[in-house]
């Protein structure tokens, strides 16, 4: 593995991660407002796995809560994949304005909604439409935006703090 790859990789599951986690929190509060339920939203994502019984489901578990969060998990580190190879490499320099990240998350997420909603069968969802409102969804679709820049202004920290070059 080249260095690069390998940077490539490990900027991907950072920011990956951090709009994993951003998305789930931000959904679980959510759910909690909405259903009374924080692992609702996640259990709602498992119907990926489990069918549409997943959607109803009220109270955490390993098979449902557990398996939405690592399926919404599998689903931000591909975006921040995407994010990270096209956007990043331009944004990420230690001088560069705070809008080029932001606006870069801004249009990969939007991809994500198009994918998510227009693009792949009902199946493949999100799940999250099934439990909660638009505005929770905005929300969370928020949330991977913030979370895919808060990997590259982390990124552009550490180079900055050991002198490295930028991007």
């Amino acid at each position: 593995m080249t260095p690069q790859t390998s940077d490539y990789l490990g900027r991907t599951l950072v920011s990956g991660t951090l709009a994993g986690l951003a998305t789930a929190a931000t959904a679980a509060v959510a759910g909690r407002r909405e259903t009374y339920s924080y692992s609702a939203p996640l259990n709602a994502t498992s119907h990926i796995a489990w069918g549409n019984v997943a959607a109803i489901q009220d109270r955490p578990s390993l098979k449902y809560t557990l398996t939405g969060f690592l399926l919404n998990h599998a689903a931000t580190t591909f975006w921040a994949a995407i994010y990270e190879k096209v956007v990043a490499p331009r944004a990420g320099a230690p001088d560069s304005s705070l809008l080029k990240p932001l606006l870069g998350a801004v249009a990969v997420t939007a991809g994500a909604y198009v994918t998510d909603y227009y693009l792949v069968p009902k199946r493949f969802t999100p799940g999250y439409e099934m439990r909660l409102s638009g505005r929770s969804l905005a929300a969370i679709y928020g949330m991977l935006a913030l979370g895919l820049v808060a990997g590259t202004l982390m990124h552009r920290e550490r180079r900055t703090v050991s002198g490295e070059q930028a991007l």
